[in-house]
């Protein structure tokens, strides 16, 4: 998908009972009243609040977010609704979103104050991505789509059981009413679905009714006679993609194979939607390998194309930091900010032009002189510095004891398994349901799920049930250095070997990458590094890696007073990661499909057999969003993020080039 820099909209306040939209010469709502209209017009045309009650799940798609006058009705109506389904999720899209400061002026007299404030509370930056919202405690979830609607509805992955079609008037603003948007309309609804809007242009009508609905008109509101309201009534339907299907919409119980911040993710939000979670793990503790450092970083990226790597890492990085932003009561330490150094002194109107070509807010991303930057770290740089001011630091075991914490607070039944090492995986033909077994073939545990969350030690498992090419894994061994006044020990591998003596540590006041990193813990250690070795298996500390580690510290902190050597002090790990710098997240491909095999959506899958792997040296960055999207795809709910990003994280993806490359 290609993405354009968003660009606000532009309000009128000047008559607050009908604020204006000059580049369109339109009206966002009737003067009759906000929530009004839309509680006769959107609501009462798709037949809500009764056509939720009883529901697991309810999906509403808006065609123009505009004020937020729907989405507030709607909330506002499931919360005061008894009957109400579980969980409501309202998918908005919006070429042009209000700033913080408009919203806030736009719902200053909102007849639902404690829900607007809410809104405005949780508004994001407005960056062109799908933002996840969770409100209620996740019952309600908002996924705002900034960007155009002619660009967004066919990257949506979602089965919608109401439509609000709304936006300027079709005579000023045709490009919300294109005969495409009515089409994937129709793509994207459920059975049953019913759509509802003020307009009864006949383009609308007739958009509608290609698209397979049956179209009525009603009473319209205040001052306009009639309304369009429809059903989704197709005469026929084609056959569901396998690689946009649910996995098992109908599972009640999951299997997670690893206790790192993949499967710590995994089990937050799989209990959240109401699953029996399990979660077995190999090593004796949980966050064993990279999980276990002591400090990470999590921050986005941008660059001048804004392609896949680009896009995903920048929704990742909002969604973490939205996670870390709820977490943060219980979190031990959080750092927020994070500085990247360019590596020319000469760099910085280069930085300003690209921020500029991009388009991105202040609250993503700021290009910042040395001295800027250098007054922000608390410690004086030479080079220009990306700041990323929901980037930042924190300790991966802390997070993945407070995912699992929540897991088993939230979860119908939860529980972590340790020494628990899987090495067979078995599917039952009559049930359906996996088993996952020991070296001696007996079975740990059943579900009727799997997600696989183990890195490449879930490779052999991989390996046995994908179909497809093999996967190029690749282990790469990390070594950590310290510098602090404390000795610390542990076994090598764990956490800290101890230092021989003590040296002083330059104190950051928020975390400095670039090549390498650096970032101060609570305590005062430094931590830096790290170094990355492919195919290493050494578990014990280097000398040659600690001088590298040091070495680059040097470079990225050129005014610290660092010695010449230090004592060997840190910690090896292992990442795993495939090779072209993505995480694999999604089903696995069952069979290679006879036709279309170079695009992952046709490859069929294994039913409730999914993996999320490959995080490398992001996992912090990545988790929280895979997470989601693996919930997404195994239970059928819509995607967290477009189809185009989906597909580039597919297990699928690696036969779909080798079908592409006619190897």
């Amino acid at each position: 998908m290609k993405t354009s820099p968003i660009v606000p909209a532009r309000v009128d306040f000047s008559d607050a009972a009908a604020p204006h939209a000059p580049e369109f010469g339109d009206v966002y709502h009737a003067r009759a009243g906000a929530l009004a209209q839309a509680r006769h017009v959107f609501l009462g045309g798709n037949g809500l609040p009764g056509r939720w009650a009883g529901r697991a799940r309810f999906v509403v798609l808006e065609t123009g977010f505009g004020l937020g006058n729907n989405f507030l009705a709607t909330w506002a109506a499931w919360r005061d609704d008894p009957a109400r389904c579980e969980r409501l999720v309202f998918l908005s899209i919006e070429k042009h979103p209000l700033t913080r400061e408009d919203l806030a002026r736009a719902h200053a007299a909102s007849p639902e104050p404690e829900l607007a404030q809410e809104l405005l509370a949780a508004w994001p930056a407005l960056t062109p991505n799908l933002h996840t919202l969770d409100l209620e405690g996740g019952r309600v979830r908002l996924m705002l789509a900034f960007g155009d609607a002619r660009d967004w509805m066919p990257e949506l992955v979602a089965s919608v059981d109401a439509f609000f079609l709304d936006g300027f008037a079709p005579a000023k603003n045709p490009e919300l009413w294109d005969e495409a948007l009515f089409k994937q309309a129709g793509r994207l609804a459920a059975p049953g679905a019913t759509a509802a809007t003020w307009s009864v242009a006949r383009r609308v009508r007739d958009g509608l009714q290609a698209a397979g609905f049956d179209v009525a008109k009603r009473p319209g509101f205040a001052s306009k006679g009639e309304m369009t309201a429809a059903v989704f009534a197709p005469r026929h339907r084609p056959a569901p993609v396998p690689g946009r299907t649910a996995i098992a919409a109908a599972a009640t119980d999951v299997l997670i194979i690893g206790a790192g911040l993949a499967g710590a993710a995994c089990a937050r939000v799989l209990s959240r939607e109401g699953l029996r979670v399990t979660v077995l793990e190999a090593g004796p503790t949980v966050a064993s390998q990279a999980s276990g450092n002591p400090g990470g970083l999590f921050h986005g990226t941008l660059h001048a194309e804004d392609g896949l790597h680009a896009r995903f890492n920048r929704a990742a990085a909002l969604a973490t930091e939205r996670e870390l932003r709820r977490l943060a009561p219980v979190l031990p330490w959080l750092q927020w900010g994070l500085l990247r150094v360019e590596r020319q002194a000469q760099a910085l109107d280069q930085m300003r032009a690209l921020l500029a070509q991009c388009g991105l807010p202040a609250d993503y991303v700021q290009a910042l002189s040395a001295e800027e930057a250098g007054a922000k770290a608390g410690l004086a740089l030479r080079q220009p510095a990306w700041y990323f001011p929901g980037g930042g630091a924190v300790s991966p075991p802390d997070l993945v004891n407070a995912w699992l914490a929540e897991a088993s607070r939230t979860a119908v039944a939860f529980d972590v398994r340790l020494n628990a090492p899987v090495a067979h995986l078995r599917r039952e033909d009559a049930s359906g349901r996996w088993s996952a077994l020991d070296g001696a073939g007996e079975v740990i545990a059943q579900a009727d799920a799997v997600v696989l969350c183990g890195g490449i030690g879930s490779a052999p498992l991989v390996s046995a049930w994908s179909a497809g090419p093999g996967w190029p894994w690749v282990s790469q061994r990390g070594q950590l250095s310290v510098m602090t006044p404390n000795a610390l020990s542990s076994a090598p591998g764990q956490a800290f070997q101890p230092a021989l003596e003590s040296a002083p540590s330059p104190s950051l006041a928020m975390p400095v990458a670039g090549l390498g990193y650096a970032l101060s813990l609570p305590d005062g250690t430094l931590c830096f590094g790290a170094s990355a070795d492919a195919g290493d298996e050494e578990p014990s500390l280097r000398a040659t890696d600690q001088a590298q580690n040091l070495e680059r510290l040097r470079l990225l902190l050129p005014s610290a007073d660092l010695p010449a050597s230090l004592p060997l002090a840190g910690r090896v790990g292992w990442r795993s990661l495939v090779p072209d710098r993505l995480p694999v997240v999604g089903a696995l491909p069952r069979a290679v499909p006879p036709q279309r095999a170079e695009q992952v959506r046709f490859w069929p899958r294994q039913p409730g057999l999914m993996v999320m792997g490959a995080l490398a040296s992001r996992g912090l960055t990545w988790a929280t969003l895979s997470a989601e999207l693996v919930a997404a795809q195994l239970l059928g709910a819509p995607w967290p993020v477009e189809a185009s990003l989906a597909e580039a994280l597919d297990p699928a993806r690696f036969g779909a080039k080798r079908c592409r490359s006619g190897s």
